[in-house]
């Protein structure tokens, strides 16, 4: 059940990015207005969907849920900088092919899939994914793309998400709850991820070279590393996993973890490739086929996992 519910999820949002892709070929909006609506995802609706996630009463099963979500979070990571080295050793990857490998599209996607397919209350599990990889993006991921050695602790600390969950967290503490009417507010803005994400990545997939981009064979790599190889490890750590963790909402909060590492490429390396020259057209490329992609291959790695 939850496989169909995830497979018709993915589909519409498919549908949505097409959709967008058309506008921009019928000339009707540009594939740079894409820039105002990553903006407006970035500093508008994921953190309000994180404050959001986080307007729920702190129980005993709330904090071990999260708790073992974090560590889920960075050992799942550590596990995805390992293939890196692997995959940079055997294949000479590029920082456009390595991070497109270890960095998910969860930012953008989990908290409307983990929504729809397991329902809102465990949307707060996917924030501790996030949380974690935007510290990850932040460290090395921009070094990938820079060279850089030094770490920017402010901007990761100064991150929009990262000060939503801390606010969202300091709510949850407090017990301090949203009023009704910010709640509706907050719940709106938060709905509207999804689709605004599809939306961006229709608009941006309109001004690559598909038939460049599908002649790259190292697509193809990077496409079988981040769908098939990647889910495919998760699946047996998570698995392994369920067996030895005493939380009596491990299940879902593993499933949620699982979600949140098989996604499609993270939006965000198209835009460090942009900012570092690093072969834009690529980036996106990839960030486009693995999310058609996608529809296929998250039913079906959870359809295992259920198992």
């Amino acid at each position: 059940m939850i496989s169909y519910l995830l497979f018709y999820k993915i589909l519409q949002l498919a549908v949505i990015m097409l959709l967008a892709f058309t506008l921009v070929k019928l000339k009707i909006v540009k594939s740079q207005d894409g820039v105002v609506l990553s903006k407006i995802s970035l500093y508008l609706l994921m953190p309000a969907a994180i404050i959001n996630s986080f307007d729920v009463e702190m129980t005993d099963e709330i904090v071990k849920g999260l708790v073992l979500a974090f560590i889920l979070a960075i050992v799942i990571h550590i596990v995805l900088l390992i293939i890196d080295c692997a995959y940079k050793k055997l294949f000479r990857g590029t920082s456009v092919e390595r991070a497109s490998i270890v960095y998910s599209n969860a930012v953008n996607l989990i908290i409307p899939i983990v929504s729809y397919v397991l329902g809102d209350e465990w949307v707060i599990y996917s924030c501790a994914y996030m949380s974690v990889q935007l510290v990850f993006l932040w460290s090395h991921g921009i070094h990938l793309f820079s060279e850089e050695k030094k770490m920017d602790i402010k901007k990761i600390i100064l991150n929009a998400n990262i000060i939503a969950i801390f606010v969202g967290a300091i709510l949850m503490i407090s017990g301090i709850r949203l009023p009704v009417f910010v709640k509706e507010v907050t719940t709106s803005l938060g709905s509207m991820l999804g689709i605004v994400g599809m939306i961006i990545a229709g608009m941006l997939a309109a001004d690559i070279n598909f038939k460049e981009t599908f002649l790259n064979k190292r697509l193809y790599l990077v496409l079988i590393m981040r769908m098939i190889i990647c889910p495919a490890i998760m699946l047996v750590i998570l698995k392994c996993a369920y067996l030895n963790i005493p939380v009596i909402n491990a299940k879902e909060v593993l499933l949620v973890s699982f979600l949140a590492s098989i996604t499609p490429s993270a939006a965000t390396i198209m835009q460090f490739a942009q900012l570092y020259n690093k072969d834009a057209n690529f980036a996106v490329g990839i960030n486009v086929v693995t999310t058609i992609m996608c529809i296929v291959t998250m039913p079906i790695f959870v359809a295992i996992y259920q198992m």
